[in-house]
């Protein structure tokens, strides 16, 4: 887990809501262009500048996130009530 938050870095709570936006997005089986269109329009101020050169690391980036989303969910689910 420590080596995920070092990853990951500390996040505004709108830095989280942009990136949870752009996630559910990669979910649901969008492009990474569209979501990353789609988060901007509901949290401007963590918009991403991107480009053809850059869209590959930003992909790769929110790829990570989506799987560190996965396992922290398979996780609090196995956790005894």
């Amino acid at each position: 887990m420590q080596q995920a938050q070092q990853i990951i870095g500390k996040r505004t709570p709108a830095e989280i809501a942009h990136d949870d936006e752009v996630v559910a997005g990669l979910e649901m089986g969008l492009p990474i262009e569209a979501v990353l269109a789609n988060a901007a329009q509901k949290h401007p101020s963590e918009a991403l500048q991107w480009d053809h050169n850059s869209i590959s690391d930003i992909a790769s980036h929110y790829s990570y996130l989506k799987e560190h989303a996965r396992i922290l969910k398979m996780m609090q689910s196995k956790k005894p009530r």
